[in-house]
């Protein structure tokens, strides 16, 4: 029952009409509190001074303003396009009170921005109805904007949501590099791009040298930091965003390079063949006091109607072949 109540309040509280009434005449100000008193929901503010009338605007937030078109020193219809002109009183609806039914001003009212015209003083009944009317407009307005604000928010929320959960679709969780699938699905979407366009598209395939002798002797605790260590190497020779590092299986690596000559892929191989050796990994193979080196398989080719990628992907793998046939710690390139 009270929580019934506490529902009841808060909707009776959400529908009240903040009326906001300026005129420079203390004796209509004081008529219309009078007309309202008596009506539930209704809170009423006076301003007798046009040129506070938007400051006590942006302060009390009415949900309805009664304007005066007639008072000193500021013309009521300057005021009502004053109130459209500023960000907070913009859409605040505006009855315009005047002293007579005139066409001319009852048009030129509406063309300054005025949502409604009365003539003063109107009959309470009437001026009640208006103001309820104007001021539940107005409030289901803001609703609306509110429930827009609220539904954008959501929407991006849903938008960054769903993007953590492509990357980590997309991403091997030890090395944080593209894993097997984002690696067939990109290098498949790039031998189409390079077979429409003609151009080179590259793969390295690179493996790291001895590595299971290096988890026998060093644990897979380390076996797995060297992992990581290396993928951040093949990460950091990646100079576009178009180029894709992945982790291909267990310590086997790929890198996709398109639009990439043979020279321009031979020369990335090298450098990241290089700051792996840099990198210093203490190893015990081939020899103890070895450090953990890889060997990269290299293949560049211009995809021809009929053929598929993992043409590219065989090639590379005889790169890589190579590299390990001929000593390791090298580049092997397929014709």
């Amino acid at each position: 029952m009270i929580d019934l109540q506490i529902e009841e309040f808060k909707a009776t509280d959400e529908n009240k009409a903040m009326v906001l009434l300026v005129d420079d005449q203390a004796m209509i100000g004081e008529a219309v509190r009078r007309g309202l008193a008596s009506e539930t929901n209704i809170d009423f503010h006076f301003c007798a001074d046009p040129h506070q009338a938007i400051e006590q605007a942006v302060r009390l937030k009415p949900t309805v303003i009664l304007q005066d078109l007639v008072m000193p020193g500021l013309d009521g219809l300057t005021l009502v396009r004053d109130y459209r002109n500023h960000p907070a009183t913009k859409d605040i609806p505006i009855i315009v009170l005047s002293t007579k039914e005139d066409p001319l001003v009852k048009s030129a009212a509406f063309s300054a921005g005025a949502n409604d015209y009365l003539v003063k003083l109107p009959d309470t009944i009437e001026l009640v109805a208006r103001i309820r009317y104007h001021s539940r407009s107005y409030q289901t307005l803001l609703q609306r904007d509110e429930a827009y604000r609220a539904l954008r928010v959501s929407q991006q929320q849903l938008l960054d949501t769903n993007l953590v959960l492509q990357r980590l679709m997309n991403s091997d969780g030890l090395t944080g590099l593209s894993n097997r699938r984002h690696f067939d699905e990109y290098l498949e979407l790039e031998w189409r791009r390079a077979l429409r366009d003609q151009t080179q598209l590259s793969l390295l395939m690179i493996d790291v040298d001895y590595f299971k002798s290096f988890n026998d002797s060093f644990g897979h605790l380390d076996g797995d930091e060297a992992l990581r260590r290396v993928a951040d190497a093949i990460r950091d020779s990646c100079s576009r965003s178009t180029d894709l590092p992945a982790r291909y299986g267990g310590e086997e690596f790929a890198l996709v390079l398109p639009n990439t000559s043979p020279g321009g892929a031979r020369l990335v191989a090298e450098k990241l063949r290089q700051s792996i050796t840099a990198l210093k990994i203490p190893h015990i193979s081939p020899s103890e006091g070895a450090h953990l080196t890889v060997s990269i398989g290299l293949s560049t080719q211009v995809p021809q109607a009929g053929s598929h990628c993992r043409q590219l992907i065989s090639a590379a793998d005889k790169g890589l072949y190579q590299a390990k046939h001929n000593g390791r710690n090298q580049v092997g390139i397929s014709d």
